[in-house]
């Protein structure tokens, strides 16, 4: 890589030289999926060697083809080869390395809200709403921190230091809290109220620091990857898609930006909820004066600290059109300093002896958890309204959901949160208190929402059983279509239904917006109706029913005890999934595979997200492409399958026109229409994908019908059969055949490259690439096999 940059940089600012004369070199850059693969499997041969690259990500070929290209030069001038020589990019261990991968469960609410962002309807010549869209994703996204502090906050300083250790009998119990507990120590030093909560506020800081540290090390070993420089094209900034310009994937600056606001919140969180109770007890009537007025003190250097925190996010987010190289060194490194100075002032001031001062009751966190709550509840329907208008302004009838589908992330987000941040609230009280009662427990909010979570599984319930009825109707319905695509063949009714199943299953993908618009709806409501019951009644769900109903009463004491065991399992099977990941490389891949979908885009709206591992992918494949043809002026096939797919049109886009149009994609099971294209209208809608069909030398793209995953790109007008081929046949044969004498497996998502129509495409596709300078495009009308470069 290196050498190859340094011919880069010698052939011009853009990093590309006058293009030689054609080798006839010819090169298939083979780009894998979700779950990743090994170079072996990718290019058919137990014998690779890496090319370019490192143990992160890396270019491979068979070892017989190690020095193709310079065969291509000199044994063969002027020659074409048999077939193309297939070069693999292995990109898996961006999203699945070390043990400590598994650290980034902690991090899923915020990479929900992060693809929220990128979620926005297309929306041409409205630059002010699509701002507001982003920022108010921001702001989301800033509460989501806030809370998982909060909820750090709530273990740490009230449940244990406040609660358990304020009372005798639950400190005995727990000997690692004797030293705060005023009856075990004899009311030692550290047992004052104050001083109980500065030493627990370690807990909620330490984490924040852990946070902290993940993003500064994923920043520096991803969005710190510089791209191929290029002047933008002179329509790019208003572009049917952003994905080509040149600081789309150079997220370094926002995301060091975000990243100290972020910081600097949750430090301004553990101040706020250590300052909350003493400053509280010195307002008191007869209270110390001096006290009462540093305690004022504090609060508005906190209120105005967080007033610049929350206007580093507003700020106006990325920087696009250009490689926005500032960093923003003294904001990146003075906005958390100071909320870390204000949190060691905050931890003195509640230190200070206060005579009279004893811990009873709850640290009043039903308040901060309300707000909270009620902030996003009220974030989420205003990004609603905004969705809304920008969909309106250029409707797209695939978009899902009708452009509502970030509004809906951003309640799964933030709903993800709080889940979370009861589960383990809710189990660390059971394992302080035990089977007594000495303790009030977590706030009466925190109860509320995990009650909401069976009423929710009924609905979940309610919604599978219907899709699992049009699933059944469906296969029923494919089985007349198989058994008309294979007449004249000997019937086998037992294959038929499993082809015809396979098919209906692969449907359910396109029912996704139907699950999450449901989904969100009722988190919404059942969410609302949460909030409302805590803040009216100050009690439990089953405390607040029991003048009720027998039947009302019985509910909500069933949903209460059935919510908080959920909750439990499920805090439960997330550690044991986090340590298991954290020893087993196979289960970390797992996880590394819901990265693989979720960790695509840039982070741009919450610095805590996983990395962007597309940042690193994108300007490979960018390099790859653009030093090996103009170092070869060969004919070069970008081949994607699934997410791979994704990777190589972002790739194709930031490629100059000259080396773009020297490139022919062929994508297969690719999600770039069914997934990307409907749920990310912006960036890859129909305007988006038809400006890539112009751009690249030509495109096909192969599906199955039994694929879940991937689908036809659906362009416009006579665009869409140039780019799509009719559906593969899955089985390859029906029956057993000279071909297939054994039964022929259903490959669904995998395989594409058995198929032989995939090698006779990839042979078009160079065809199409003539040696020369690529000719006139297709015109509608003309035929396809005519001379020139083809439009396919």
């Amino acid at each position: 890589m290196e050498r190859a940059q340094e011919r880069a940089a010698a052939g011009g600012a853009n990093g590309l030289a006058a293009r030689p004369e054609d080798t006839g070199a010819a090169l298939e850059l083979l780009v894998h999926g979700v779950g990743g693969t090994t170079p072996e499997k990718m290019l058919g041969d137990p014998r690779t060697v890496r090319v370019t690259g490192d143990d992160t990500a890396a270019v491979f070929r068979r070892a017989e083809d190690a020095d193709a290209d310079d065969a291509a030069d000199g044994e063969r001038p002027g020659g074409h080869r048999a077939g193309p020589v297939p070069e693999a990019y292995v990109w898996c261990n961006l999203t699945s390395g070390n043990g400590a991968r598994a650290l980034w469960l902690l991090l899923l609410p915020f990479m929900v809200v992060n693809l929220a962002h990128w979620m926005r309807p297309a929306a041409p010549g409205r630059p002010r709403a699509v701002r507001l869209y982003g920022l108010l994703v921001r702001l989301a996204g800033l509460t989501l921190t806030v809370l998982l502090v909060a909820a750090a906050c709530e273990v740490a300083l009230d449940l244990a230091a406040w609660q358990c250790a304020g009372t005798g009998p639950c400190a005995r119990r727990h000997s690692w809290l004797g030293f705060l507990s005023p009856a075990v120590s004899g009311a030692g030093w550290w047992s004052r109220p104050g001083r109980r909560l500065a030493v627990a506020a370690l807990v909620p800081a330490a984490l924040t620091a852990l946070l902290w540290y993940l993003s500064h090390r994923t920043w520096s070993a991803y969005e710190s990857q510089k791209p191929l420089e290029r002047a933008p094209e002179p329509d790019e900034e208003t572009g049917p898609t952003s994905l080509g310009r040149p600081g789309f994937w150079y997220g370094r600056r926002l995301v060091a930006r975000l990243r100290a606001a972020h910081t600097a919140a949750g430090l301004l969180t553990v101040a706020a909820a250590v300052l909350s109770p003493a400053a509280g007890f010195d307002r008191r009537p007869g209270g110390p004066a001096a006290l009462d007025t540093l305690g004022r003190l504090l609060a508005v250097a906190l209120l105005a600290w967080a007033a610049v925190t929350v206007a580093v996010v507003c700020r106006r987010g990325r920087s696009e059109n250009r490689l926005d190289q500032e960093l923003d060194e003294h904001l990146v490194r003075r906005l958390p300093l100071g909320a870390l100075l204000l949190l060691g002032l905050v931890m003195l001031y509640a230190g200070w002896s206060r005579p009279g001062w004893h811990s009873s009751g709850r640290l009043p966190g039903d308040t901060a958890f309300a707000g909270l709550a009620l902030v996003q509840g009220l974030l989420a329907v205003l990004l609603a309204v905004v969705a809304h208008l920008l969909h309106r302004s250029a409707p797209d009838p695939r978009a899902a959901m009708r452009g509502l589908g970030g509004p809906a992330v951003v309640l799964l987000a933030c709903a993800l949160g709080g889940v979370m941040s009861g589960g383990v609230a809710q189990r660390v009280a059971d394992w302080l208190d035990g089977t007594g009662a000495a303790i009030d427990g977590p706030p009466v909010l925190l109860t509320w929402q995990s009650s909401v979570i069976p009423p929710l599984l009924l609905v979940l319930l309610a919604l599978a059983a219907r899709l699992a009825g049009r699933t059944h109707r469906l296969a029923r319905a494919e089985r007349g279509r198989v058994e008309h695509e294979h007449r004249g063949e000997p019937e086998d009714r037992a294959r038929t239904r499993r082809i015809a199943r396979a098919r209906a299953m692969a449907v359910l993908t396109d029912r996704g917006p139907l699950v999450v618009g449901v989904l969100s709806a009722a988190t919404l409501l059942l969410g609302a109706g949460a909030l409302a019951g805590a803040r009216l009644t100050d009690r439990t769900p089953g405390e607040a029913a029991a003048r009720t109903y027998d039947v009302v009463r019985g509910a909500a004491e069933t949903s209460q005890a059935l919510g908080s065991w959920l909750v439990g399992v499920g805090f439960v099977l997330f550690v044991t999934w986090g340590r298991r990941a954290y020893k087993d490389a196979s289960a970390r891949r797992t996880i590394g595979i819901l990265w693989d979908v979720g960790t695509f885009w840039p982070r741009a709206a919450h610095p805590f997200a996983p990395p962007c591992y597309a940042e690193r992918a994108v300007p490979d494949l960018t390099w790859r492409m653009a030093t090996w043809t103009r170092r070869t002026g060969g004919r070069l096939v970008l081949s994607g399958h699934s997410q791979g797919s994704v990777l190589a049109a972002a790739a194709a886009w930031q490629l100059t026109p000259a080396v773009r149009g020297r490139v022919a994609l062929l994508t297969y099971g690719s999600p770039l229409e069914r997934l990307y294209g409907r749920w990310f209208p912006a960036h890859f809608g129909p305007a988006a994908l038809a400006s890539l069909h112009r751009d690249v030398a030509c495109w096909r793209n192969l599906y199955r019908l039994t694929d879940p995953i991937g689908g036809p790109i659906r362009l416009p007008g006579d665009c869409g059969p140039v780019v799509d081929h009719t559906p593969l046949e899955d089985p390859l044969a029906y029956g057993r055949t000279a071909e297939h004498p054994l039964p022929a497996p259903l490959l669904g998502h995998s395989d594409y490259q058995a198929d032989p129509v995939f090698a006779e495409e990839r042979a078009r596709l160079l065809a199409r690439l003539s040696p020369g300078l690529p000719g006139p495009r297709h015109v509608h009308g003309e035929p396809q096999g005519s001379s020139g470069r083809s439009s396919a």
